[in-house]
């Protein structure tokens, strides 16, 4: 059985041909529709009707879409999506009605997460925390086997775990969220303060951004951190201990056998990896004695959410 899995981000709506492997037979990707629900349905049907006028061998079945924001427990209404545009936009019926094929929608870190349970860093594992560090921090869980979604479909919106009382302002309305210490945007901030009030001890960041401060971003951070710049790791090295600071919390609660860390920020591997597992295994409950999670990078990319929403569908 084929299925379509689409993955609808802020700037490109991306889809793929799925089988029961997890393999990504055939692929298209089309510009993502600004603000307007009706034109984001029919990209998507677009994308879905050109792979599936040329898929190989078997039909498609179904059709998995995953969306950045919230979706209801019916897997059918965005409830909202800020950087889409979108408000109670029931999504499943409009696809469904130009595709003419059974259709789910889900959270797009939820069908990362799911994919990487089933082909990716988490298979064998029955338990696993994924936790997606871009711009922001986005989340999944798998617990028994099973994609927990919580009883109104919202479940494991990790980066806005108040992790500082009355820290820093978040996009959210809150105050003190983890995404705040432990993202993409996180690790911007640690590097242009360094810059700033460091510029010397900074200078390879700086010489990567073409001498401008503002041009800064996590391409340069980590460029200088490959490279062994003391100020890069130091930016990776504060990032990296809020990570295993959450990563702790969220042991305490759901007990998992392993986090699966993917995102932008998690590309940079050991350098992320080795200060996130150090202040994980120092900062967890039970210690010492008690069994750690295993913190793992994540193996599908990029590819992630395609797998992950097509085999929702299938399942």
């Amino acid at each position: 059985m084929l299925t379509i899995g689409v993955d609808i981000g802020g700037t490109k709506v991306a889809a793929g041909v799925v089988d029961r492997d997890g393999q990504i037979l055939d692929r298209v990707k089309y510009p993502t529709p600004a603000n307007d629900p009706g034109r984001l349905a029919d990209t998507v049907a677009e994308a879905v009707e050109e792979l599936r006028g040329r898929a190989p061998g078997a039909p498609v079945e179904a059709v998995g879409v995953g969306v950045a924001g919230f979706v209801d427990e019916d897997r059918a209404t965005v409830q909202v999506a800020v950087n889409l545009g979108l408000r109670d936009e029931p999504l499943k019926e409009r696809v469904q009605q130009r595709v003419a094929l059974p259709v789910v929608i889900e959270n797009d870190a939820n069908a990362a997460a799911w994919a990487e349970a089933r082909f990716g860093a988490g298979r064998g594992s029955d338990h696993i925390v994924c936790v997606t560090l871009g711009t922001g921090i986005g989340g999944g869980l798998v617990l028994g086997g099973e994609l927990h979604r919580g009883r109104f479909g919202v479940a494991a919106e990790v980066g806005h775990y108040r992790m500082v009382p009355h820290g820093r302002r978040c996009a959210c309305g809150n105050h003190g969220c983890w995404e705040q210490y432990a993202s993409g945007r996180a690790l911007v901030a640690e590097g242009r303060d360094l810059a700033r009030t460091e510029p010397g001890y900074a200078a390879r960041m700086l010489e990567i951004a073409g001498g401008d401060l503002e041009r800064i971003g996590g391409e340069a951070i980590t460029q200088a951190a490959m490279e062994g710049d003391a100020a890069a790791l130091e930016c990776f090295g504060v990032v990296g201990e809020w990570v295993g600071a959450g990563l702790a919390d969220l042991a305490a609660i759901l007990d998992p056998a392993c986090f699966v860390l993917g995102g932008g920020v998690s590309d940079a591997g050991d350098v992320i990896l080795a200060p996130a597992r150090t202040s994980f295994a120092r900062q967890v409950s039970g210690r010492p004695g008690r069994r750690l999670a295993e913190v793992r990078v994540a193996e599908l990319g990029g590819a992630a959410g395609i797998v992950g929403a097509g085999d929702l569908a299938r399942h």
